[in-house]
């Protein structure tokens, strides 16, 4: 079945190139361009919005090369708390590492990493002795009381002041960070101080994909933002500036509305009058104008609003005390006018786990038709599902054996009797390796080794928390998961 799309990923790139580069020529020696959100893997753009790619925005980076640099921004507070990308499974201050190879991977010059909120905390401080150490240049920006709304002192030598001026060398510089939160604005808003003291004429934009500015607040899509970032407890609102402004009702979200005053009185007393009359003015997101079809991001949107529910009360059961985000999604999703009951997996997965009384997961192929698989002997129930999902996928006749229990027997001897797991049922990935051997000599494993490309942006539901082997494989797949919020034993330690 062929996939449905709702963006045209061809047409994001070329209009959201042609206004970066127009903004770039309206100002004057350098311009520093908040890049908000993911640049390399930005999978909720891909989950929320059919048809785009998760790597559209670093290869529309990569034609500017030339003029740009990067300087990646992270909380001192998220290295404390060593803070989780949910969608990777690591550690921001990981991720600072892993974004700077990334960068360099495409060609990019990586100018610096600037934390910021710093104050001298012992993680901190062994993290950016770390940094140092790989030759990477560290800048502190600091805490300023009264931000946002204490504009003289902000803007003065005790605010901005303070913070150490970042060195950087190209006409673009690109701030981003690894997730929300990270003080990218702020420090966009430090360095053009602290240009302007030096005679530079710097400029500010923001490049931020969501909330979709031109869309209405309400939107699914807006509403599927407001739930990824409800632990930030963001929330989206129309543009008072705008609308005064243009008599036009744009979205926009409650800390650039909150910053804006800063920004605008800047930019007042550093050029003499503001380029920008609203936060929707700093913008470039021309996302909204790609959408082709929104009955389908529509959907993706709400299923999302769902998965997001999931994954909370799945960090709650985990020790996360987030009982106001859970609340916050539930609120969003009373607004979205949405149940966790209009996701079919879930009810199968439930299903299928009370008639056998063990786990089980469901997975909804993309013509719709539900797969489950059960908890055996020999596989778990996301190995089963999984095998159950490419023979169906592949029109292989569900009652034949893909995989041998003689292969599977020597490869639950090896798990058990020498590499010490105490569960003898294959994992994902060990089903997949049995697989993919078994299909050098059997056409139909080989057939349904095909299959697997098909998987990308189904929806996997499991009565269970999964292990974080299962996780990652399902991740690798592509397929969107959701737990329901308990353990399969009742032990203290879960791996």
């Amino acid at each position: 079945m062929k996939k449905k799309y709702g963006f045209d990923n061809d047409l994001y790139l070329q209009t959201q190139s042609a206004h970066i580069r127009d903004r770039i020529s309206k100002f004057g020696d350098k311009l520093y361009l908040e890049f908000g959100g993911k640049l390399f893997d930005d999978y909720h753009a891909a989950r929320v919005l059919p048809g785009f790619h998760p790597d559209s925005k670093i290869n529309m980076l990569a034609q500017l090369k030339d003029i740009a640099e990067i300087v990646i921004v992270i909380n001192s507070n998220d290295i404390e708390k060593n803070k989780i990308r949910g969608d990777l499974g690591i550690t921001y201050d990981v991720d600072v590492l892993r974004l700077i190879d990334a960068f360099r991977g495409y060609g990019l010059f990586v100018g610096s990493v600037v934390i910021t909120r710093y104050s001298d905390q012992p993680r901190v401080i062994t993290y950016e002795k770390k940094l140092v150490s790989l030759g990477i240049k560290v800048y502190h920006h600091y805490s300023i009381a009264g931000y946002p709304s204490n504009i003289p002192y902000i803007i003065s030598d005790e605010g901005f002041g303070k913070n150490d001026y970042i060195e950087t060398q190209r006409k673009l510089v690109v701030i981003t960070a690894p997730g929300p939160g990270s003080g990218k604005m702020a420090t966009c808003l430090s360095q053009l101080y602290h240009e302007n003291k030096r005679g530079v004429k710097a400029g500010y934009a923001k490049f931020e994909t969501f909330p979709i500015w031109n869309l209405p607040l309400k939107h699914p899509v807006n509403l599927a933002y407001e739930a990824a970032t409800a632990d930030l407890k963001d929330v989206n609102m129309i543009d008072p500036f705008h609308l005064e402004a243009y008599g036009e009702t744009t979205v926009n979200y409650n800390r650039d509305v909150e910053v804006f005053p800063v920004l605008n009185a800047m930019f007042e007393q550093l050029l003499g009058e503001s380029p920008y009359k609203s936060p929707t003015d700093m913008g470039v997101n021309m996302a909204g104008n790609c959408i082709i079809d929104d009955g389908i991001v529509s959907k993706a949107s709400r299923d999302e609003i769902i998965r997001r529910y999931y994954n909370a009360l799945c960090s709650k059961r985990a020790g996360s005390e987030n009982d106001d985000e859970i609340a916050r999604i539930e609120l969003i999703m009373s607004q979205a006018n949405i149940q966790a009951s209009d996701r079919p997996v879930i009810a199968a997965a439930n299903e299928k786990a009370e008639e056998t009384g063990a786990p089980a997961v469901a997975i909804e192929l993309p013509d719709g038709r539900i797969v489950t698989g059960k908890t055996s002997s020999l596989l778990g129930a996301s190995s089963a599902m999984l095998m159950n999902a490419l023979k169906e996928l592949g029109n292989i006749d569900d009652d034949l054996e893909l995989i041998s229990p003689k292969i599977i027997e020597p490869i639950q001897d090896l798990k058990v009797c020498h590499l010490g797991n105490h569960n003898p049922r294959l994992h994902t990935d060990e089903v997949l390796i049995a697989l993919s051997i078994c299909a050098a000599t059997d056409p139909r494993a080989e057939v349904a080794m095909q299959q697997l490309e098909k998987l990308e942006g189904c929806e996997v539901h499991s009565s269970v928390i999964l292990s974080q082997v299962d996780k990652n494989v399902f991740q690798k797949l592509g397929v969107n998961l959701t737990c329901e919020p308990v353990y399969q034993t009742k032990k203290l330690y879960h791996r």
